[in-house]
């Protein structure tokens, strides 16, 4: 494989026996590789262990499993979308195809329109501009499509205001790149490549932090019909198609079913339906100080977070790592315990009840020591009174003993002096 896939275009799937995902991958992977066969696709579809290929994982840059690259040439490009068949396909013909595809005509144009819900077009001949869209072509097509076409062939309710130009189509209307207001051309694409308003999820909110706004969701439940969770939904909808021009390049817009998501990338209990912004880049989120009734409402929200009148909430300092830390080890001990009662007791019981074990043995042994200390000590204090007082009595004696003997002494020289005076 590695001396001869440069001779193809393959799509490859690096695993790890023993990964949860990976297993739950697989199935989904056997009907990627039947349908680009069915498809008669040049591509070619295998899975590789990576455990077992270090080295060829390595060289490909794979850090996790699964890791599902396409390889063209020198080029491997990363898939980071959806695992689900249609994802993966519709990601391999793209980046397996063409970089730039051309618009022969009005009606591939009506075609290509039907069938892509973002797609960017570049208008003119050749340019610094389209070197550039090129470029940055090479980078993005993992996650749209890039087209070329001339004037005569684009859309008749298209006004240009000068050719070369790069557009994008979505949202049932168009919007023309404009260098001066726009800044970097690979910064706006990447702006623009999601639609104005979009359903999001966990995966999505990952993507949009790659674009720097700012995210504005509706969290509902979207089985609950309820005239509250229609109202902030359509509330959301009318601010991303109506304030666009004001709002589109510091904010995307959205919704979200359910609030398991959001409450533990908040570390909190939000109570939907609600609104809450999201600043995917440094994790602070902001959440509206009164209840949003209209539009005027939430424009009016949106405005105090743009003017920094709104509070910040969140963020990614010290103590939210903290916070964080603490909130996941609790998330996973609840988890584990709700899945497995028996296995939560013996993973987290065993340790503690071991631990327990270990500080009473500690705890004994030096109540013991102090004990045989204590007892030690008084035995020598008593010890050393009884030595004391016979070292007294024995002084005494001694003492007595001199009295007597310096007495007969002075008794004989006095016999003596008698003695010699006489």
């Amino acid at each position: 494989f590695k001396e001869n896939r440069k001779d193809d275009i393959w799509l490859v799937d690096f695993y790890a026996p023993w990964c949860g995902h990976c297993k739950k991958l697989e199935p989904v992977w056997n009907e990627v590789g039947m349908e680009m066969r069915n498809m008669g696709s040049p591509v070619k579809v295998g899975k590789m262990d990576a455990t077992s290929f270090s080295s060829i994982a390595s060289e490909f840059g794979v850090r996790g499993y699964p890791t599902i690259k396409l390889l063209k040439g020198d080029l491997a490009y990363n898939y980071r979308g959806p695992r689900t068949k249609d994802d993966i396909v519709e990601f391999a013909n793209r980046v397996a195809g063409p970089l730039i595809r051309p618009l022969p005509s009005q009606h591939m144009f009506e075609h290509v329109q039907k069938r892509h819900r973002v797609l960017f077009v570049y208008v003119g001949g050749e340019s610094p501009l389209k070197e550039k869209y090129i470029e940055v072509a090479s980078e993005l097509i993992v996650y749209t499509y890039f087209f070329s076409a001339s004037e005569d062939v684009v859309p008749e309710y298209v006004t240009l205001p000068e050719l070369p130009a790069v557009m994008v189509f979505k949202d049932g209307t168009y919007f023309v790149y404009d260098e001066y207001e726009d800044g970097d051309l690979s910064s706006w694409i990447n702006r623009e490549r999601f639609q104005g308003y979009l359903n999001v999820d966990g995966f999505t909110l990952y993507e949009l932090g790659d674009t720097g706004k700012l995210v504005a969701i509706a969290v509902i439940d979207d089985k609950n019909s309820s005239v509250e969770h229609t109202r902030l939904n359509s509330i959301i909808q009318e601010v991303a198609r109506d304030y666009r021009d004001h709002f589109h390049r510091d904010f995307q817009f959205g919704h979200m079913d359910g609030n398991d998501y959001i409450n533990s990338l908040l570390m909190d209990d939000l109570t939907i339906p609600t609104i809450v912004v999201l600043n995917t880049s440094n994790q602070q989120y902001f959440l509206p100080d009164r209840h949003i009734e209209s539009t005027e409402d939430m424009v009016r929200f949106i405005n105090n977070i743009l003017d920094g009148t709104a509070e910040a909430q969140g963020g990614d300092g010290l103590l939210q790592r903290i916070k964080r830390i603490v909130y996941d080890a609790k998330s996973t001990i609840m988890s584990v315990f709700k899945s497995s009662p028996l296995l939560g007791c013996f993973l987290f019981g065993l340790p503690l009840g071991v631990i327990s074990i270990m500080c009473y043995g500690i705890c004994t042994a030096d109540t013991d020591g102090e004990v045989f200390e204590h007892e030690g000590a008084k035995k020598e204090s008593g010890d050393r009174e009884l030595t004391d007082e016979g070292s007294e009595e024995e002084q005494e004696e001694e003492k007595n003993g001199k009295y007597t003997e310096l007495s007969d002494g002075e008794l004989k020289q006095k016999d003596i002096m008698e003695k010699k005076k006489d």
